[in-house]
């Protein structure tokens, strides 16, 4: 610890240390008792001592995080004259809102583009629900804007999502029910196959033939196998999961300016695999494996 640190909690050290790390997975580690000074596991108050040595986890997880960009960067995942593709964490919403309007993805697209003076606007051509993560894709400038946005509205983009869904589901299908959206009852189509299950969840792939507002979350709910961790739709809840298990995979599209095709790959967030792995669900995709 340094002389600056001298006094501070663990997890007030942790946090400093590892900013993009969430609170609630530092919390978890601390709880775990895999934070440790001298042998013995520190807890979220203990106090920390300039001089003293911690040891963390060694895993591809903290690697990652140490890796990545502080709270307010933006991690570009692709990028071109007209096109940006960033990462949205769960917990961040897309646009401002209630309780968002401090920090939001928008905005901080908008301070990076800003900061480049770049001389255009930038706005996402889509949206993900503020605990769902992904790629979010944005237009530089209007007409980039516009033409992503009749793209989607258009169902000419891929929308590849993971979940876990309560209870044990087989083979694969298509849920076929209406979603309320601005007052109407509007059909709604997502196809799912089931990747893995264990202790009462199946791990779901699931592809959006529809963009309705809380889809996937709306209509797993009603066929009886509502999220992991989906307060709003009465999906249990797990220990370390403090948003809906839902993440998108993966974006496809023909590039409306290049006329190439476009494919941005989004892996698991480690915290997600983190909960396949407790409960004992095997995540077939190996490049997603921890160390």
């Amino acid at each position: 610890m340094t002389d600056k640190e001298d006094g501070l909690t663990a997890l007030d050290v942790l946090r400093e240390r590892i900013p993009a790390a969430p609170v609630s997975y530092l919390r978890q580690l601390l709880r775990r008792g895999k934070v440790r000074r001298e042998g013995l596991a520190l807890t979220e108050t203990t106090a920390l001592r300039a001089g003293e040595r911690i040891t963390l986890p060694g895993s591809r997880r903290f690697e990652e995080l140490l890796a990545s960009p502080p709270a307010g960067e933006v991690e570009i995942l692709f990028e071109s004259r007209e096109l940006l593709v960033v990462f949205k964490a769960a917990g961040l919403a897309t646009h401002r809102g209630e309780g968002h309007e401090e920090d939001n993805l928008l905005d901080r697209v908008q301070e990076m583009i800003k900061k480049r003076r770049a001389p255009f606007m930038v706005a996402p051509a889509h949206r993900l629900d503020a605990g769902t993560s992904g790629p979010v894709l944005f237009g530089k400038g209007r007409r980039a804007a516009g033409l992503l946005g009749k793209l989607f509205m258009e169902d000419g983009v891929e929308k590849i999502y993971l979940g876990l869904a309560a209870g044990k589901i087989s083979g694969a299908g298509l849920l076929c029910s209406p979603v309320p959206a601005k007052g109407k009852e509007k059909e709604a189509q997502t196809a799912f196959s089931v990747l893995a299950s264990g202790s009462g969840f199946s791990l779901l792939e699931l592809r959006l033939h529809s963009g309705r507002t809380h889809q996937i979350r709306h209509q797993l709910a009603e066929a009886g196998h509502p999220l992991a961790g989906d307060r709003r739709y009465g999906g249990p809840l797990l220990p370390g999961l403090d948003h809906p298990f839902l993440h998108c995979r993966r974006l496809a599209l023909q590039d409306p300016f290049s006329g190439q095709p476009l494919a941005i790959e989004s892996p698991l967030p480690e915290d997600l695999g983190d909960v396949l792995r407790t409960l004992g669900v095997e995540f077939p995709f190996r490049d997603h494996e921890s160390g």
